[in-house]
């Protein structure tokens, strides 16, 4: 159960990276810029799934894994994000 608990998590966290970098690449293709900040919005929601992520994990039962493990991978999502974009 933690095996597909932790290939659940990865998969959602590269998969958002992976379209965060598409999108990002698409927008640069068309003339379009980053805007300002985007890394700071990215790290601030990162810090909003951790916790949700975190209180679910404590709070809310083994019924709603799918949903906890959501969490943590778009957190661990962004986090990887904002790590490639330094």
């Amino acid at each position: 159960m933690i095996l597909l608990r932790t290939i659940r998590i990865v998969a959602i966290a590269l998969g958002f990276a992976c379209l965060f970098a598409l999108s990002r690449y698409a927008t640069l293709i068309r003339g379009g810029e980053d805007l300002p900040g985007i890394s700071w919005a990215l790290g601030v929601l990162c810090m909003i799934f951790t916790a949700s992520a975190a209180v679910s994990e404590r709070m809310r039962g083994p019924e709603a894994n799918i949903a906890k493990d959501v969490l943590w991978g778009l957190a661990a999502g962004g986090i990887i994000t904002i790590l490639v974009r330094l």
